[in-house]
């Protein structure tokens, strides 16, 4: 038996939630039961832009690991390594480079993200 939309809204709106809060174990359960791992909001937010973007490197890491895209952008045309870069999250930026990010993508990309805030050692 399917979920309703609404009843589909709601999970992606707990899983969203649970990714900005860096629950990382009930993150890993939702798409262990089936949950696409770049699953997105309204707003065009992957799980991992937001646990990205709120520096939460565990829980990105996790992500990651299960095949999450790192260069998913979302409605604004944001990348995750940018929102990273944005927010001063090295460790997040460290796994997303490792990741293969693209540093190039996104409006602004990484590479001017970092620039425009004394950031550019963070790229390697």
């Amino acid at each position: 038996m399917g979920l309703s939309d609404e009843q589909a809204a709601k999970v992606v709106a707990m899983a969203m939630e649970l990714a900005r809060q860096g629950a990382t174990a009930e993150v890993l359960e939702l798409v262990e039961h089936g949950l696409p791992v770049d699953t997105r909001d309204g707003e065009g937010n992957t799980m991992l832009m937001l646990a990205a973007y709120h520096g939460k490197v565990d829980t990105v890491r996790a992500l990651v690991e299960r095949g999450a895209d790192v260069d998913l952008r979302n409605a604004r045309d944001q990348s995750p390594v940018a929102g990273a870069l944005f927010k001063g999250e090295e460790e997040v930026v460290a796994v997303l480079r490792d990741a293969g990010a693209d540093l190039d993508s996104g409006t602004p990309s990484a590479r001017a993200t970092a620039e425009m805030f004394g950031r550019s050692h963070l790229l390697g």
